[in-house]
């Protein structure tokens, strides 16, 4: 492949396409910071686009920059993500404005090996932030360049192979090099507008795609089939009770979950696997009663490893003894209070039916 800046055909259709049809009025492109472009990149993680705008907007008028994510709370961090999803994303991004502060003096290093060094942050996120926010020639690998590549190039193989990745790996570095300087943060955004919203996993517009006649997939007749989906296997399946304790004043009792695993360090209803783990803690925090709880309807949500079904059972202030007190890890909770808190989306949504 052309290693000489700015002779690669992929690189400049890619380009000419991302001048007209690319995203350029998103929230981190102005101003494009190293900040912003981080920040962006962790949310984009798993996320869309457009559900991660919102949340981008009301996280850095919160938090504008390194030093005051640092210095933020991690109640209130997990708070604005509420709603996001893949929480470790957010503790993560946490622990890392701490170490930047530590290391950096408050700023995000312009090094590609003191980016991977910063929990959260991998090879392709280290690439995205060096070449949008410091303009550097390194290349980017998320599920949409995955995606292109492997049709464009008519690789096979599930791209999550270590063998696959790393050829593709390789095709990436390789198409670096024709980019224009100077163009760097545009390429790197026309590559994730690209298969966001013309390479699409399902009906890509191949017909409008300014890279169709160099594309090995659709001269061969296999857009469908590339890139190779990953070998199937049916998630397990786990069930738990979720347990909703109303307080005389119209307040839930809600409990900080273990520092590590699902939906860790956030508050959320106090969970156990079987009625007989369920009652012995009722039994030790509130009293008698607990058979007296009425069921309502279940929860059910997907993780990646592991689909959850939640039998959340609910008791009103009736049955509820004094004994239960507000500690680091118990806390009751009022309606208002809600939006301060980071909550699993799940059970925000059912609290915010349940509560008055």
């Amino acid at each position: 492949m052309n290693r000489t800046p700015g002779g690669d055909p992929f690189a400049t259709h890619l380009l000419q396409w991302f001048d007209v049809s690319g995203r350029h009025d998103l929230p981190w492109q102005h101003p494009r910071t190293p900040y912003r472009v981080w920040l962006s990149e962790i949310m984009l993680q798993q996320t869309q686009v457009r559900v991660v705008v919102p949340y981008f907007e009301r996280f850095v008028a919160a938090l504008p920059d390194v030093p005051a994510l640092a210095a933020a709370p991690l109640d209130d961090v997990l708070a604005l993500w509420s709603g996001l999803g893949y929480y470790a994303r957010a503790r993560n991004l946490h622990a890392a404005a701490k170490l930047c502060v530590q290391r950096h003096a408050g700023g995000l290093p312009g090094d590609f090996d003191a980016l991977l060094a910063l929990p959260g942050i991998g090879r392709s996120t280290a690439g995205a932030i060096l070449s949008q926010a410091f303009g550097e020639r390194v290349p980017i690998l998320d599920g949409n360049v995955k995606r292109v590549l492997c049709r464009v190039h008519g690789v096979e193989g599930w791209p999550g192979m270590p063998a696959i990745e790393k050829h593709l790996w390789t095709i990436a570095e390789a198409h670096v090099y024709g980019v224009p300087a100077g163009r760097m943060a545009d390429y790197t955004q026309a590559q994730m507008d690209f298969g966001a919203t013309l390479c699409t996993r399902h009906d890509p517009a191949c017909m409008l795609c300014p890279l169709q006649h160099d594309c090995e997939a659709l001269r061969d007749g296999r857009v469908e089939e590339l890139p190779t989906p990953k070998p199937g296997k049916p998630l397990p399946e786990r069930h738990a009770l979720a347990l909703l304790l109303h307080d005389a004043q119209g307040r839930v009792l809600l409990q900080r979950r273990p520092p590590t695993g699902i939906w860790a360090a956030l508050w959320s209803l106090p969970e156990h696997p079987d009625h007989d783990q369920a009652r012995a803690w009722f039994g030790g925090h509130v009293g008698e009663g607990y058979d007296t709880g009425e069921a309502l309807d279940p929860i059910a949500h997907g993780f990646t490893h592991y689909r959850l079904t939640l039998q959340p059972l609910e008791w009103r202030e009736a049955v509820l003894a004094a004994r239960v007190r507000d500690d680091d890890d118990l806390r009751w909770v009022a309606r208002d209070e809600l939006l301060s808190l980071g909550i699993p989306a799940p059970i925000r949504s059912l609290l915010e039916r349940r509560l008055p």
